[in-house]
């Protein structure tokens, strides 16, 4: 039976795809940005990252809201605002109406990830928690592609604007039909948080000191940290690697840049979630174990760009580091939701989404200025090094602080 929680999975799923197609798919364009604006590299790297530190300053904002507000109409407002900002980019008449946009985009964005995640946590337990998310995270991969690969069809055939008009429109539309879903109250049992979980009055430093408590929550966050500086800086520049190193279109560039990197994270993230849960039934620690582990396995694979390869050998490449990184990463969010309460899951993902976005930012411009010295191959291998100083941090986090942890969550019974 497709039960309430599971509709909930589905709606969530087009939303998250809709909302990284429509933060990703500018760097498609760069090359007409760039020949169109009188755009250098740097400036490429100040649209990513303008988006990107905008996304970051309001997410501890809208943490707090999510853990306050109903969660479905916060993810109903937010699916609206940035896809009405979305089509309004299209209109954009020079560089800085561009950034403009931008910044507003990542407001408008912030908001969804902390309420969309802990309401699915709210609704699927341990033994579901993993499978629901990883199937959220899917979507998120697979808009990534669809966006990618459309915005550089319609660029090459009608210019960079369409692309921006037909997923804000698109947006728009399954605003209105995900109000039957976010909407409508879950039937009677379905419900998981604990009655009079959502606190009305309280405050961000508050929420901070109890965070601070959790030490492996900020593990998490550290992790989430130094993996967003590498997947970042793949996808505001991995289409333009392919576009500059193989001379592609636009289409096959966004293809290319999109397609083995989001279709090997899709089946990462599927498998992950699968497999986290049936890892965490016997013991909830290995989550991070696991993710450790598949962040090891991942790094090899961007040694590929010491050289210049064959486009099927980087993508192959590609594909291998992008599966292994979600596998692990669908470990994260069932994680931190094992770990921190459910009045605070919200809040607890807003705060780690300002620390990886913002350092994610910081990446993105780097990347920009590093480019000219070191090409875009050099600093893709130093993603590399990031990827193991992460696995290291979750092992340690692994060895001094999570059974702690868990078993004081587990002993005050917060849910």
């Amino acid at each position: 039976m497709f039960t309430y929680r599971w509709q909930l999975v589905a709606a969530l799923f087009f939303a998250a795809g809709l909302n990284y197609a429509d933060r990703t798919s500018v760097s498609v364009v760069f090359p007409l940005l760039r020949s169109e604006l009188g755009l250098s590299d740097v400036a490429l790297g100040g649209i990513g990252s303008a988006f990107l530190w905008a996304y970051a300053l309001g997410s501890p904002w809208a943490g707090v809201l999510a853990d306050r507000w109903p969660r479905g109409r916060l993810i109903l407002v937010s699916l609206a605002a940035w896809s009405a900002i979305t089509l309004l980019t299209g209109f954009a008449a020079n560089y800085w109406h561009l950034i403009g946009m931008r910044v507003l985009l990542g407001l408008g964005e912030c908001l969804y990830l902390p309420a969309a995640t802990a309401m699915l946590a709210d609704y699927h337990g341990t033994a579901t928690r993993g499978a629901a998310m990883g199937l959220h995270s899917a979507g998120l991969n697979v808009g990534m592609i669809v966006g990618g690969v459309a915005t550089g069809y319609l660029g090459d055939h009608y210019g960079w604007r369409p692309g921006f008009f037909a997923l804000g429109g698109l947006g728009l539309v399954l605003a209105l039909l995900c109000t039957r879903v976010l909407l409508r109250p879950a039937p009677r049992g379905e419900q998981r948080a604990p009655a009079g979980s959502r606190r009305p009055v309280s405050s961000l430093p508050r929420d901070l000191r109890a965070l601070a408590g959790i030490p492996s929550y900020w593990v998490i966050a550290g992790k989430a940290m130094l993996s967003a500086v590498g997947i970042w800086i793949f996808l505001n520049w991995l289409p333009l690697y392919f576009r500059e190193t193989y001379h592609m279109s636009l289409a096959g560039a966004g293809f290319s840049g999109t397609f083995a990197l989001q279709v090997a994270a899709t089946a990462g993230v599927l498998l992950g979630g699968l497999l986290s849960d049936r890892c965490a039934a016997r013991d909830r620690r290995s989550r991070m174990l696991l993710h450790g582990f598949c962040y090891v396995a991942a790094a090899p694979f961007l040694l590929v760009f010491m050289g210049q390869a064959s486009v099927m050998v980087v993508s192959s490449c590609v594909f291998g580091f992008s599966f292994f990184r979600n596998l692990g990463q669908s470990n994260e969010n069932p994680l931190l939701c094992d770990v921190v309460p459910p009045t605070l899951r919200s809040t607890a993902i807003g705060l780690s989404n300002f620390l990886n976005t913002f350092a994610g930012g910081l990446g993105v411009l780097l990347a920009g200025v590093l480019k000219r010295d070191l090409s875009l191959g050099g600093v893709f291998v130093a993603v590399a090094v990031v990827m193991l100083a992460a696995a290291v941090l979750l092992f340690t986090g692994y060895r001094f602080f999570l059974g702690r942890d868990l078993a004081r969550r587990d002993s005050i019974r917060l849910g």
